[in-house]
């Protein structure tokens, strides 16, 4: 049986780990002839216990990755990919990542930026490969 993914979603938060990912994305986005969506979640549970000040970094952090998210989202254009999308959400990276309308592929760094998820199996990407409802790829 031969799986034809129509769109593929790569989780990026800007390591090293999660742009071989979208490498590995945007080579398999080709390959499929799919569409590519970029997503940045910005876990906000990460943050301070004061509301103020966490809706105002939230909102300063969204802005910034979504800057950066356009950067590469115009590298993904340049390597020859059709169609692509770029978000960026807050809140649980582990809630959002495993309920993507549509995706049929679900690609992720093996680490993010946590320390403590360079030392095994991040727990996003555990998270993602048990409870995701497509096909997940694990780069390392």
């Amino acid at each position: 049986m031969t799986t034809n993914y129509k769109k593929i979603a790569v989780a990026i938060d800007f390591s090293e780990q999660s742009l071989k990912a979208l490498e590995q994305a945007i080579e398999l986005t080709l390959q499929y002839d799919a569409a590519l969506e970029l997503v940045n979640v910005i876990d906000t549970k990460s943050f301070g216990a004061i509301s103020a000040y966490d809706l105002k970094y939230a909102e300063e952090l969204k802005n910034e990755n979504s800057n950066k998210m356009e950067e590469l989202k115009k590298k993904v254009l340049a390597a020859g990919v059709k169609e692509v999308g770029a978000v960026v959400v807050t809140g649980s990276p582990k809630g959002i990542l495993t309920e993507l309308p549509g995706v049929s592929l679900i690609i992720c760094g093996a680490t993010g930026l946590n320390r403590m998820e360079k030392m095994v199996l991040g727990s996003v990407a555990e998270r993602i490969v048990r409870h995701a409802k497509c096909d997940v790829l694990i780069v390392r």
